[in-house]
């Protein structure tokens, strides 16, 4: 049972959630709440097709003035970002729509960002720098995976950097997300995939973040760990994805499927937005930048590493991880051991590379992966594994040969055997 009297909660979500099939005709309404000049940031692929053209429709049928911005292109880079930002201060929007993928949802939030506090915006990297409220957001996702409907973080790619950046401030949190699992069907396989994995470290990072004491007198930080709030979401999240993922992948029309999986998704945003992630996406940042390779992909292959490397310090989190996906044991060192087989399972069910080295690292390159992953501090001390150099280097190795053996724990002493009999 949990000691809620040495626990805490804390969430941070838009003011409205819409969730369900049908939920789309309220995009228009809800817009019109917010004004009546409104920027629709589009995935270029999503904006022929019926969904969207109704959108517009709808739009202006409520007499809004509507300009659409479809160059959204993967991993936004910078200058892609601060170039739609000058493109938008010429029809002066009072709303901004984010319809598409995470990349789409993040560029919405970037442009709404700059169109309040200016350029150029490195000033806006790490945690609690953007001063104030920006333009009001609706955030309408049409894939599973980012949560970033409900999340208060926007990425974006920098060439002065060797890794992905990340902005985060409660300010970026949508004024309202509409989740129509409908919009995700036909998604592509890959897609899917991708996007469905990241769900799952979401859900399963937000779990097993470290659980800080809030100073509440104090300014707090963006990601605040595992919480009693988050736990609750982050769970549901998991048994979700664990009974309906392959299936997502497997069959995209799968209605069924697909609603789990947006449902999930938006759970698993909602509890990594205050929870925060760690250790497969502060690993991923470099890994990403340099092999180009999708941020769920990269996320969802370090994950088994990652909880393996978490079994010695934290097999009671990760056998509540088994007991969501439905693979508990006898003891709780077997559940942690067979929630993270269970992991593995699914990535590789999914179609996702088993190692690093099938991405295009090198071994040359894994020391500097290791050094840039512990720059990202707000990710790596979220982690309950001490953030050096050695143990970093020891998940990043074991991924590379994809060799998880490498990182299981010696045999249990007296202190974990009298643990998993408890």
């Amino acid at each position: 049972m949990t000691d809620i009297s040495n626990s805490f909660g804390l969430l941070r979500l838009p003011d409205s959630i819409a969730f369900g099939d049908g939920s789309r005709a309220g995009i228009a309404r809800t817009v019109a709440s917010l004004g009546n000049r409104a920027l629709v940031v589009c995935d270029p692929f999503l904006s022929t097709t019926e969904a969207f053209t109704t959108l517009l429709a709808e739009l202006e049928g409520l007499n809004i003035t509507v300009t659409v911005d479809t160059q959204v292109v993967p991993e936004l880079p910078v200058t892609v970002v601060e170039d739609a930002i000058e493109r938008a201060k010429t029809s002066n929007p009072q709303v901004i729509v984010g319809f598409g993928g995470g990349s789409a949802l993040d560029l919405a939030k970037l442009i709404a960002l700059g169109l309040a506090h200016g350029t150029p915006l490195n000033r806006f990297y790490g945690e609690n720098q953007v001063p104030g409220p920006v333009i009001p957001l609706v955030a309408v996702p049409t894939t599973s995976g980012t949560g970033s409907e409900v999340t208060p973080v926007a990425v974006l790619a920098d060439p002065d950097r060797e890794l992905k950046v990340g902005i985060s401030s409660p300010y970026l949190i949508p004024r309202a997300a509409i989740v129509d699992p409908r919009l995700m069907v036909g998604a592509p396989a890959a897609v899917t995939a991708s996007a469905g994995a990241d769900a799952l470290v979401h859900a399963i990072e937000a779990y097993t973040a470290n659980n800080h004491a809030p100073e509440w007198a104090s300014p707090l930080p963006v990601f605040v760990g595992e919480n009693l709030l988050s736990s609750t979401l982050a769970l549901e999240a998991i048994r979700l994805i664990g009974l309906s993922l392959r299936d997502a992948v497997v069959d995209g029309e799968d209605f069924e499927a697909r609603s789990r999986m947006a449902y999930a998704s938006l759970l698993a945003g909602m509890a990594f937005g205050t929870a925060g992630t760690h250790l497969s996406h502060a690993i991923q940042y470099p890994v990403g930048a340099l092999t180009h390779t999708p941020h769920g992909l990269g996320t969802g292959m370090l994950l088994p590493f990652v909880m393996q490397s978490l079994l010695p310090t934290d097999a009671r989190r990760l056998a509540d991880v088994a007991g969501a996906l439905g693979v508990a044991a006898a003891t709780i060192d077997e559940s942690a051991q067979n929630a993270i087989d269970e992991v593995a399972a699914i990535m590789a069910d999914i179609g996702l590379p088993a190692d690093l080295a099938a991405i295009g690292v090198t071994e040359p390159d894994l020391p500097r992966v290791v050094e840039l992953s512990l720059t990202v501090r707000r990710l790596v001390t979220n982690s309950v594994i001490d953030p050096t150099e050695e143990n970093l280097h020891r998940i990043v190795r074991a991924a590379f040969s994809g060799d998880r053996t490498a990182l299981k724990p010696l045999p249990a002493t007296a202190s974990n055997e009298s643990e998993t009999s408890k």
